[in-house]
């Protein structure tokens, strides 16, 4: 199959009984009502028809409050639970994912157009990281210092710091929130989600499951609350006191608003935010495998991963057949409905994706650029948005490569020496995703020093997108420098305290200090 061939669409009654049958095989019990304009109920749409599939009932800012006031309640008794019975939970967790995966994936798959192998793969990660804060809720590990004052003992505890607010974006509909979840509830917070509005289906599904779970192993029922609505759902969690911590996902417009709020009633923030990811291809590189690298880092999800590659920084005596690979790798690309067998491109999200898309290629058209790629393909549905994955070749790094967009285009720049790619990686104002593609050690080794990528991620000699949850996950600069998931993102949903100890009958003073 080729990118201009169509394949055919399921039509919105056979998405819908596909969402009925995943509900009841999860034991979702929601009300799912017709399609059709409702002031108090939200629509849950599927980007691969562009069809509204149900109506669902939006929660009101006073039931936000009462949602937050369950999970401080709950937090009084959560957080002097035992961490490894708090791990109880999560392992049940992960067990009712691995039993309901395809379910899950299937609803990941109808609601933001992940293919199949995707949508498995985001619910596996859902699983993983359930696997990890289990063994977590055995190694919150404090420490002990050496004290200056004999007999005195100096050490540092950490505690469950109290509720943490969720808000998530629509393309990781459910993996970021199980990131914080698993690893906010082994810590012995609470949570209270506030998924995309765009994604409402995963999220009654993720909740049907955790409460499943938290009836399965006694644990209180309000450990984990959800909310579904818009903006002003969400700003009730950034503005409420109660909430210890919030983990935001989404644009750096976004963060540049949450970000002060937050911190303006001296919560702490763990932020998410825009990724302009790089990676550079050196003349040493191996171009098999970095075109295979390049071409999902850039293509898939539609574009629409935070880590998704968007810029590709060649060395000058590779680019053009760098670019010819790629370029014919994208015309092979099966573009079509993302539960068809062999579909490796799907829909992106809806119309202002697309307009924005559209855009970018004609500002990069007027900045000199040269655009393979990146038509609308006809489905045969007009709310529907499958476009093919772009390559463009830019003369330099223009205000429009600076600027991310949301959409499968990649931006092709050229470079002379490794120095001036390493400047170009970090000339953007995001700091989330890079890599480099290289067989010399000194050019991989002088890419990962202090003075080189400035991301929070940098890959050798794989792509930008595909992280696993044993590292931290985040980025700097406008990324919002946030870490979630592995290695020690924890102490992040946890309260640090340093204890002095005085097991003698004296009480020397710290510094030589005399009083009286």
């Amino acid at each position: 199959m080729t990118t201009t061939e169509r394949t055919e669409l399921p039509t919105a009654d056979d998405l819908r009984l596909q969402v009925r049958q995943a509900f009841e095989s999860i034991g979702a019990t929601v009300t799912l009502g017709p399609p059709g304009a409702h002031p108090a109920r939200l629509p849950a749409s599927t980007p691969i028809t562009g069809d509204v599939l149900f109506t669902i009932a939006e929660d009101t800012p006073e039931r936000v409050d009462a949602a937050i006031a369950e999970a401080a309640q709950a937090f009084s008794t959560w957080r002097t639970t035992p961490a490894p019975v708090r791990g109880a939970l999560v392992a049940r967790l992960g067990e009712l994912l691995v039993e309901h995966k395809g379910a899950l994936a299937a609803l990941v798959t109808i609601e933001a157009g992940k293919i199949v192998s995707e949508a498995l793969g985001e619910v596996q990660e859902m699983i993983d990281i359930c696997q990890f804060a289990v063994g977590l809720s055995r190694q919150l590990y404090g420490r002990t210092i050496a004290s200056e004052r004999p007999g005195h003992r100096l050490m540092e505890t950490w505690h469950p710091l109290g509720v943490v607010g969720v808000i998530t974006a629509f393309n990781f509909p459910v993996a970021v929130w199980a990131w914080n979840t698993a690893v906010a509830l082994v810590c012995g917070d609470t949570v209270v989600w506030k998924p995309s509005e765009l994604t409402p289906l995963t999220a009654i599904a993720c909740q049907a499951l955790i409460e499943r779970a938290a009836s399965d192993v006694g644990a209180p029922a309000s450990v984990s609350r959800l909310v579904l609505g818009g903006r002003e759902l969400g700003e009730r969690l950034v503005d409420d006191p109660r909430v210890a911590l919030l983990s935001a996902t989404g644009s750096v417009r976004m963060g540049r608003e949450v970000g002060p709020r937050v911190a303006a009633r001296f919560g702490k923030v763990l932020l998410e935010l825009g990724g302009n990811n790089a990676a550079v291809v050196t003349p040493s590189a191996d171009l098999d495998l970095a075109v295979r690298a390049i071409v999902f880092s850039a293509a898939g999800t539609a574009g629409q991963r935070c880590t998704t590659l968007r810029r590709l920084i060649a060395h000058r005596s590779v680019a053009d057949e760098l670019v010819s690979r790629i370029v014919a790798a994208y015309r092979s690309l099966p573009i079509g409905a993302p539960g068809a067998d062999g579909t490796l491109v799907g829909p992106i999200i809806h119309a202002r994706a697309y307009r924005d898309m559209v855009g970018a290629l004609d500002q990069a058209r007027a900045d000199g650029g040269e655009v393979f790629g990146g038509e609308r393909h006809d489905m045969g549905d007009e709310a529907a948005y499958y476009v093919a994955p772009a390559v463009v070749r830019m003369p330099a790094q223009t205000a429009v490569v600076h600027n991310e967009t949301f959409a499968p285009i990649l931006y092709v720049l050229t470079y002379d020496s490794l120095d001036q790619a390493i400047a170009l990686n970090n000339e953007v104002p995001q700091g989330l995703s890079s890599a480099i593609f290289t067989t010399d050690v000194r050019e991989a080794e002088r890419f990962l020093a202090a003075d080189g990528s400035d991301c929070g991620i940098a890959n050798v000699n794989i792509g930008t997108s595909g992280a696993e949850i044993g590292g931290a996950f985040g980025g700097e600069k406008q990324t919002g420098g946030g870490r979630e998931s592995g290695s020690d993102a924890w102490k992040a949903y946890m309260r640090r305290a340093t204890n002095t100890v005085n097991y003698s009958s004296e009480l020397p003073l710290a510094q030589g200090v005399h009083f009286g």
